[in-house]
């Protein structure tokens, strides 16, 4: 989706400028937190554990989705080196964020003898809630553009908008889940993230405006194209997600550390 003259700026005083694509991250990462620590309560984890854990996953999050985006677009940055720090414009790579997320808490968890699948699956609703809105702080930005399609009503597929509906129907699934299924620790957080994945490079990469790895293939009639880098790591991503689930579905239930 593509607006003329929208800013990506809420107001600005003197030097400092609100952006809302950190107003956006910041009513995401603060809800995720409530959710973590009102029900990580619940299974009975210390309060300051669940804060010192919350910190670190946020920060590695951002350090790994950086780096990814970076990496994936160097040769920009290579030229905009000053730019590399600066999340505030925008610029996060979810697969990196969330790599840097499973291991800083994963490592955390094993130190402190937590049940990292229990805290894992508290951390879905945060995600998901993220993620539906970090495409909409993208429409300010005018990025994650989708392809020109000739068929439809509309000039250009709106995938901020894709991505939005990504995550709001990831969180309504989650909660289903939660309200209807007894399930084994994890298998929450692998649903979510098998489910992001499909969607993701189903729908949202697919119409999405990125430069094109293999085939170099466009519909400009339908604005598809394939195939991007995405697309290219969704394929083991899945499988990495069914080999999880098999294997929680098939061990018992692991005693739940506190």
């Amino acid at each position: 989706m593509y607006i003329e003259d929208i800013s990506p700026i809420i107001f600005e005083a003197g030097p400092i400028a609100i952006r809302w694509y950190g107003l956006m991250f910041a009513v995401s990462v603060l809800t995720g937190f409530y959710y973590l620590r009102k029900n990580g309560l619940k299974h009975g984890f210390n309060e300051d554990i669940l804060f010192s854990l919350f910190i670190l996953v946020v920060v590695f999050l951002i350090i790994g989705a950086r780096a990814v985006f970076v990496a994936v677009n160097w040769p920009y940055f290579m030229e905009n080196s000053h730019l590399i720090i600066r999340i505030d414009q925008g610029g996060l790579a979810f697969h990196g964020g969330l790599l840097g997320g499973i291991l800083s808490s994963w490592i955390y968890c094993r130190v402190k003898n937590l049940n990292w699948w229990i805290l894992a699956d508290l951390a879905v609703p945060g995600v998901a809630l993220g993620i539906a809105l970090i495409r909409i702080a993208n429409i300010f930005n005018q990025e994650i553009l989708g392809r020109e399609a000739a068929v439809f009503f509309f000039e250009r597929h709106p995938a901020q908008i894709y991505g939005t509906l990504i995550g709001i129907a990831l969180l309504l699934f989650h909660n289903y889940l939660v309200r209807h299924r007894e399930l084994k620790p994890g298998y929450l957080f692998w649903s979510f993230v098998l489910g992001y994945t499909l969607l993701r490079g189903l729908i949202e990469e697919t119409f999405r405006d990125n430069p094109l790895v293999a085939w170099n293939y466009v519909s400009e009639a339908w604005g598809a194209g394939f195939f991007t880098t995405v697309h290219l790591f969704t394929p083991p991503i899945i499988v990495l997600c069914l080999l999880m689930l098999r294997q929680i579905n098939r061990n018992p239930e692991p005693e739940q550390k506190i």
